[in-house]
């Protein structure tokens, strides 16, 4: 892969969808594979169904789709978007980083750095008071690079499957 300075970073547009439906597929075979009973199965047109959803964000008011480029290929991506009050968080408004994902070959390279830097810079611009995220409880490298970034953690999901 190339220096992380002939990497750009870019707002998504439809002809990225398909690109996106494959990623964000990864990011559902991942996170499903982390906990089979916690997060959804990937089923047969799930890249169809995660670029159809990421195509609904791209001109959405207070979200964003930013996708990395890297000689003409979309190599990850990051969607993120101002969430309002939340009473059942407990929280005030906050930028909330909904997904960030990048190719297994483009990985550890700085890509998925120089997306959410991007994508928090984006929703400070907006006005967002706070930048959070969610990881899987599983996905220690992400945690990694969320720490570094300056993200820390303030809540713990915990979940319990129906009782037969």
């Amino acid at each position: 892969m190339a220096p992380l300075a002939d990497i750009v970073i870019r707002p998504a547009v439809e002809g990225d969808l398909p690109t996106l439906g494959r990623l964000g597929a990864l990011l559902v075979r991942a996170h499903h594979d982390f906990d089979t009973a916690r997060f959804m199965a990937p089923f047969d047109s799930v890249e169809d169904g995660y670029a159809w959803f990421l195509g609904t964000q791209l001109d959405k008011a207070g979200a964003v789709v930013l996708v990395a480029e890297y000689a003409g290929r979309v190599v990850g991506y990051v969607y993120a978007g101002i969430e309002p009050r939340s009473w059942n968080e407990l929280r005030d408004e906050a930028g909330f980083i909904h997904d960030v994902v990048v190719d297994e070959d483009a990985r550890r390279t700085g890509v998925a750095t120089r997306l959410l830097q991007e994508a928090a810079a984006w929703l400070e611009e907006l006005g967002a008071p706070r930048v959070m995220l969610w990881t899987a409880n599983a996905n220690a490298p992400a945690q990694r690079l969320f720490a570094k970034l300056g993200f820390r953690v303030t809540m713990l999901e915990m979940t319990r499957e129906r009782r037969t």
